[in-house]
């Protein structure tokens, strides 16, 4: 599972309790800690612990940034100081958490500690104005579930824009020549989300392979052998052993590649010249490294590898996802879909044991055929045409169907006509990354803070809201 550092800056203001709000600075750090949150205080930098002062607003700036936090956490311990949390939400460029413990009765003269509430609707105008987008956990108590809901779903927030802003993209070979669809501008993602695209001829690959496979010595010490073991506990297989041993050379020359350019996920021209060059298809190689948390994406898709990598950290990495083509209807079900790609999913998405066989549409081996597992899914993708650069996302849910070829799932949503027009209108196009959670409303969140646009296929937006507010 992924780890995320938070940074914790209780704040204060002076007309209100400091007293209360040391209090309540102590009883929300020991939850963050019986929550096993990883977070960075403030203690050393002024004897209460809390933030209300502007030299002490740099200091947390620079601790904040050398320990190199995730995401901004301002618990309003009473009132706040409004203007110097948002001074700090702005320079530190992290996702802002903003909340504040539910204020208990007013004493019997009338008098009232702490007036959180109130705080936390200036601090809220007061980011706006300085245009810090954030985040809003409702105010409760720090034991009330919807505390912790929110809590974790905001650090997962915080995941998905951290793998987001540090995708590097291991782009081996460029899209197939009938893949207009897949086309996309890498100058443009590195100047507004600074994503990088590295681009490496198929031949880097290819060269990459038969070193690898160069290396079996017959004793297992090698990488290859090592790969071809993990295979034979995974995966049944259809081919001949020449050809596995292929299928492993290239899981390991892509792993190797994408070590050597520091590369967070990658995408692949999967045909046709890897099999002219090979004989074989990369499919179940692909499918190795996603097993790892590593996605590897068909057609060159870099924009799929991006919505991967969101998809994953949404799910603070707990589970891996699949990268699949919309392709037909379902011949029974109305509003049901076929999801299937020629075999890259991982193997821990099946509810079978994969079998290494030549897939659809193509004669060579080297892909997966599994079906994989039903039960609710989170539907995603990422991508932009003309400037403009949305995060099309919903729910479906895994059904019977007929039997299918290479990796596949049939799956039905609320309203498979809605769901086309969007994909049909753009700017999206047949691919799309599953995950068998729901990660909606985390995704929905994180787009705030990149620059996106959420653009939800299914008419849920007020409950997605519902649930952000802690409904």
């Amino acid at each position: 599972m992924d780890t995320i550092r938070i940074g914790y800056a209780p704040t204060r203001r002076s007309i209100f309790s400091a007293p209360d709000a040391r209090r309540y600075r102590t009883i929300i750090a020991d939850r963050l800690t019986e929550l096993n949150v990883e977070f960075v205080d403030i203690d050393d930098i002024n004897d209460e612990g809390l933030l209300f002062d502007e030299d002490d607003r740099i200091r947390v700036l620079g601790k904040f940034r050398t320990a190199g936090v995730d995401g901004l956490f301002l618990p309003h311990c009473n009132f706040g100081t409004e203007f110097i949390c948002a001074r700090l939400a702005k320079d530190l460029g992290r996702p802002v958490l903003l909340w504040g413990p539910l204020d208990e009765r007013p004493e019997p003269n009338g008098v009232r500690l702490r007036d959180t509430q109130c705080g936390l609707f200036a601090t809220g105008k007061v980011l706006r104005r300085f245009q810090v987008p954030f985040t809003y956990l409702t105010n409760c108590r720090v034991d009330d579930p919807v505390f912790e809901r929110g809590l974790r779903d905001f650090m997962a927030v915080c995941n998905v824009v951290r793998a987001f802003r540090a995708a590097r993209i291991l782009q081996m070979g460029p899209r197939p020549y009938e893949f207009y669809s897949t086309m996309c501008n890498e100058g443009e993602l590195l100047e507004r989300f600074n994503i990088e695209c590295v681009p490496v001829p198929l031949g880097e690959l290819t060269r990459g392979v038969r070193q690898a496979t160069g290396e079996v010595t017959g004793d297992g010490s090698s990488d290859v052998e090592a790969q071809l073991a993990w295979m034979e506990e995974h995966f049944d297989r259809d081919c001949s052993s020449e050809q596995a041993q292929t299928v492993a050379g290239m899981a390991v020359a892509i792993r190797r590649l994408l070590r050597s350019y520091h590369c967070t996920a990658g995408c692949i021209q999967c045909w046709n010249e890897l099999q002219h060059e090979l004989g074989v298809m990369p499919c179940a190689a692909n499918s190795i490294l996603n097993e790892e948390g590593t996605p590897i994406t068909c057609e060159t898709d870099v924009h799929g590898a991006i919505t991967s990598l969101m998809v994953e950290a949404a799910d603070m990495g707990r589970k891996r996802s699949f990268f699949a083509d919309w392709t037909i209807r379902h011949p029974d079900e109305p509003n049901g879909e076929l999801l299937q790609h020629c075999g890259p999913w991982p193997c821990s998405v099946a509810k079978e044991r994969p079998k290494i066989t030549v897939p659809l549409a193509f004669d060579h081996n080297g892909a997966l055929t599994a079906e994989a597992r039903h039960g609710n899914l989170t539907l995603a993708r990422f991508d932009g045409d003309n400037g403009a650069y949305s995060l099309l996302l919903g729910h479906a849910e895994g059904i019977d169907g007929p039997k299918g070829m290479g990796t596949y799932l049939w799956v039905r949503v609320d309203d498979i006509k809605r769901l086309e027009a969007k994909i049909v209108e753009g700017p999206y196009i047949h691919h799309c990354v599953g995950i068998h959670d729901d990660v909606v409303p985390v995704l929905y969140e994180a787009c705030k803070y990149l620059g996106i646009t959420p653009d939800l296929y299914d008419p849920i937006e007020e409950d997605v809201k519902a649930y952000l507010r802690g409904e």
